[in-house]
């Protein structure tokens, strides 16, 4: 690590002679100050090096205790385990309320053929009148009765109560999914390229596949090479992959109509991962349908009708929000359950401009606090409704339609990351905007130096890219991705 040169200058102490030499560093140094430098060197090894080392180590034993991790997923399985045994307790009541309905029955009807026999008996004995053949007939009744009990005891012994564990695969009753939706960590300052990169669509309006018309929303799949676009004029849902020159028609591809085959004016897209299918809002056919990703499929199912749906979302727990344009309104709907009715969560106070009240609700997100944001498009202002809330509080905008970074116009797709910055496609200011949490305005992050035209639908993929779709009718109809920097 040494040599010898006396023409060397010590870096510390600038005298002449240095002869250490410290190849880390590329410095001459003095024996002196070469001892100072060396032991500076092993504190900062042990305060940089080896003590972040420990703390990292310590941080990975820690993982293994309950209460470590942020979301308790161990309180979770607890509470299903309380849940699964009153459940399993209630199964067991009915099934003994059941057996002892059983007997009682049978009891009743034993004792309503025995009540006759009963009734001659006791006249016979009080008129002492009765012969040898009244004995006879009253004995075979009686062993008639007797035969019937004897067989109804034995056909309680020979049942059997049925217990279906063996058709249940315990090991898969209670397991830990992936979300459905993967929120990436953005930086609370990060920054995107001013200029986008067009990934789907830009040749035109039309509808050959390589053309959009007025795509609406958009949905990014897991792979972060996959889009799904809600090719709302064209009435159909096209899978588009990156770096392709041409687009799929996975859903509607025979045209508008009400078919099972058909869409009309679909307005949102999303992918369920549990079922490997697309869940899409059929705008001007007033149903949510569902069409499966599996194989190729030619028609859907419908899971929600009659209902002016424009904007869904699909919550960690598989539960579908839908956004109702003419109730002012929006609903959950658990997937496993009676889709006929939703919860409200938001709006049903009519058409307004208060707290309680909507007016033209369109997107949804909901977070991991399952608070539910929704763009309120003519009043021009996102709302944010808590759980269990009986109103909303204003999140962006609600200053009136305008371009100050106060404001918002005509507000559509959203999106809110794991730090609960908000982001907003303007449509009618060609902007979008973030928003932190509890701020009183946004910052254009998106159409400040290149112009975007008509931006509607509003997604992000794993590393933090956002993709818009421009939706202007003279506008290049594309899904364009700024790169996160």
């Amino acid at each position: 690590m040494a040599t010898t040169d006396d023409s060397n200058l010590c870096s510390t102490c600038n005298k002449p002679a240095a002869r250490r030499f410290c190849v880390g560093c590329k410095n001459y140094f003095c024996s002196k100050d070469f001892k100072e430098h060396e032991q500076d060197l092993s504190t900062k090894f042990d305060n940089e090096i080896v003590q972040s080392h420990d703390e990292l180590f310590d941080q990975i034993q820690k993982l293994d205790q309950p209460n470590y991790l942020s979301f308790n997923l161990f309180d979770q399985i607890e509470e299903w385990k309380k849940t699964t045994i009153r459940k399993v307790e209630k199964a067991a009541e009915n099934a003994h309320h059941e057996l002892t309905e059983l007997i009682n029955k049978q009891r009743t009807v034993l004792i309503q053929e025995l009540e006759p026999i009963t009734k001659e008996i006791r006249s016979h004995r009080q008129e002492e009148n009765f012969a040898e053949n009244d004995i006879e007939r009253l004995k075979q009744k009686l062993n008639e009765t007797q035969r019937k009990i004897q067989q109804f005891i034995q056909e309680c012994e020979n049942k059997t109560i049925i217990i279906d564990n063996d058709q249940i695969n315990w090991s898969q009753l209670i397991y830990i999914c992936k979300p459905q939706n993967l929120i990436p960590r953005i930086p609370v300052n990060a920054q995107w390229s001013p200029h986008g990169k067009t990934v789907a669509g830009n040749n035109g309006v039309g509808n050959i596949v390589n053309e959009l018309c007025r795509p609406y929303s958009l949905s990014v799949a897991d792979d972060d090479q996959t889009i799904i676009i809600a090719d709302s004029w064209n009435n159909r849902i096209v899978q588009w992959k990156i770096g392709d020159t041409n687009g799929q028609v996975v859903a509607g591809e025979k045209g508008q109509g009400n078919g099972l085959n058909q869409l009309c004016c679909p307005t949102d897209v999303l992918i369920d991962k549990e079922t490997d299918s697309l869940i899409i809002s059929d705008w001007q056919n007033r149903r949510v349908v569902r069409w499966s990703r599996r194989n190729e499929t030619i028609q859907g199912e419908i899971l929600i009708n009659n209902v002016c749906c424009r904007g869904l979302f699909m919550d960690n727990q598989r539960c579908l929000y839908v956004s109702d344009n003419e109730k002012q309104e929006v609903r959950r709907y658990r997937m496993e359950g009676d889709m006929r009715n939703g919860d409200l969560v938001a709006g049903g106070h009519g058409k307004g401009s208060g707290l309680s009240q909507l007016n033209a609700p369109l997107f949804i997100f909901v977070d991991q606090q399952n608070a539910v944001y929704v763009s309120d498009h003519l009043n021009h202002r996102v709302m944010k409704w808590n759980k269990n809330a009986t109103a909303g509080i204003v999140a962006a905008g609600g200053q009136g339609k305008g371009v100050a970074l106060t404001q918002l116009s005509h507000p559509e797709g959203l999106f809110v990351d794991e730090f609960s910055t908000l982001y907003v496609a303007e449509s009618r200011n060609h902007r979008v905007t973030r928003w932190p949490q509890g701020a009183i305005q946004g910052t254009a992050i998106i159409g400040v130096d290149t112009p975007i035209n008509w931006p509607v639908g509003l997604s992000f993929d794993r590393q933090g890219n956002i993709y818009v779709s421009e939706s202007g009718q003279n506008g290049p109809h594309r899904i364009q991705r700024f790169s996160i920097q």
